[in-house]
């Protein structure tokens, strides 16, 4: 411990906690690394469930609305359900995107015999999170803009770019976020190795 200055009243010298420190981080590194926790496998698995379960969330409320748009206007232009059919299209994909996560976040979910670090474990969670939201955030604005546009398009068939245009820019938001999610996912396995031994 630090000594009082008595000089100084109680408080100790500046500068004499330094070498201390200095000798605990030596013998931290110094010593055996720690055992790989099994919780990290938790973590793990919520990545992957967040990733489907969200992305399908987005999927199916961009889904239902759009579908609704399509049905109210089909019944004054039943010639235009095919061409309206996109939004449900572009919604779709969506789940697409959670499968695809949740599927390479399992393959790379190892035990904790195998080495599998709280790194690894939360890395796999953030990328599912941010996979699954980024998919639900870009299915309510597909939903949205899908059900007013095709009952616009219904009445103004101009108005077909300018939607497809605004579905393209929704649908940007999941790719984005799966482009982030995939590269978490996949460096996280070098970034987190040798940080624990395997749980025996």
């Amino acid at each position: 411990l630090a000594q009082a200055d008595p000089r100084r009243g109680s408080r100790p010298q500046r500068g004499t906690l330094a070498p201390i420190c200095g000798s605990m981080s030596v013998l931290a590194m110094a010593g055996p690394k720690l055992m790989c926790d099994p919780s990290a496998n938790f973590y793990g698995m919520m990545g992957v469930t967040f990733a489907i379960v969200f992305a399908n969330l987005g999927a199916a409320y961009g889904t239902a609305k759009s579908g609704v748009g399509i049905s109210s206007m089909g019944v004054m232009r039943p010639d235009m359900v095919v061409r309206s059919i996109i939004p449900v299209v572009m919604a779709g994909v969506l789940g697409i995107y959670g499968l695809i996560t949740a599927v390479i976040i399992n393959g790379k979910v190892t035990s904790a015999g195998a080495g599998y670090s709280q790194f690894a474990g939360y890395a796999h969670l953030s990328a599912g999170i941010t996979v699954g939201l980024s998919s639900l955030a870009a299915g309510l604005a597909i939903g949205v803009v899908g059900d007013a546009g095709v009952r616009a398009n219904s009445q103004e068939p101009k108005l077909f770019v300018g939607m497809i245009l605004i579905l393209i820019f929704a649908e940007a938001l999941g790719l984005y976020g799966l482009i982030v999610g995939l590269v978490v996912a996949s460096t996280a396995d070098g970034k987190g190795a040798d940080l624990c031994k395997p749980w025996m």
